[in-house]
């Protein structure tokens, strides 16, 4: 399935980027290659096979939580441009 001129203009519209001619050509040729790449699974013999969020396993993705001293509010403060009873200020909007 390859990818039209026309396509890439109007993604870039979506996308609000306005694009040279060169970049046009070039992105179409990008996504032309991605698509193809993505295709090929199509090819594939996938009878049986479980869909997945991940194709690895995942271990240990999150550390312990493991409670430690925090900083104190002087020292969270330390560097604030303005600070209103313990707190940071901000503009109200």
């Amino acid at each position: 399935m390859a990818i039209s001129r026309d396509e890439v203009l109007h993604v870039a519209r979506l996308a609000r980027l306005e694009l040279s001619e060169d970049e046009l050509e070039r992105f179409a040729e990008q996504l032309n290659a991605i698509l193809e790449a993505v295709g090929k699974v199509a090819e594939l013999d996938l009878e049986g096979v479980e869909p997945t969020a991940h194709p690895l396993d995942l271990v240990n993705v999150w550390a312990e939580d493991e409670p430690r001293p925090c900083l104190t509010a002087d020292e969270a403060l330390a560097n604030a441009p303005d600070r209103e009873d313990g707190s940071f200020r901000v503009p109200a909007s």
